[in-house]
């Protein structure tokens, strides 16, 4: 069972309304923004920003409009009020992600030592690609190594790769 399905279960039986994101933009969709988030709540989750960097360089060749955002946007309505504008998210395992989903954004993720298939943002359209695999795995923020070689093994070309067939699924709007 994915981790947000038993989340949602424990809320329900201690009572809990949870909230609901409005799936309508708060802001202008362009058809062409994409949101990439380069933090997350511990190291061995964050790709390099330079493999970053190099990402939306060639989005941008490809007339992509990408917006690079990192973890100094702490607040959580700018946060929202950032993805809402966005077409497509890109970014580590982290929560941005799944805030993305909520608001109807598809998501691409990268994903080093944890599973995607308990952790992946819950959209329609959501894709991930893996790191290496490891025997510890999912080691979750505990990684027995000096790096997270896992993560480390996703180069730019590999990530590109499966971003392009991500982004040909899905009409530009």
């Amino acid at each position: 069972m994915h981790r947000a399905e038993q989340w949602r279960a424990l809320a329900t039986a201690m009572g809990w309304d949870l909230p609901r994101f409005a799936s309508e933009s708060h802001g202008v969709r362009s058809g062409r923004r994409i949101v990439i988030h380069t933090g997350a709540g511990h190291p061995v989750r964050r790709w390099p920003i330079e493999r970053y960097h190099a990402l939306a360089a060639r989005l941008r060749a490809e007339g992509w409009e990408p917006s690079l955002v990192d973890d100094t946007v702490s607040d959580l309505d700018t946060l929202v009020d950032v993805l809402s504008t966005a077409d497509r998210f890109i970014g580590n395992d982290s929560g941005p992600g799944h805030l993305a989903a909520l608001l109807d954004v598809p998501t691409f993720t990268i994903f080093g030592p944890q599973r995607p298939e308990l952790f992946a943002p819950q959209h329609p359209d959501a894709a991930w690609i893996e790191g290496a695999p490891c025997e510890y795995k999912p080691c979750f923020d505990a990684c027995r190594f000096a790096q997270p070689d896992c993560l480390l093994s996703l180069s730019v070309d590999s990530v590109w790769s499966r971003v392009q067939a991500w982004l040909a699924r899905q009409p530009r709007t």
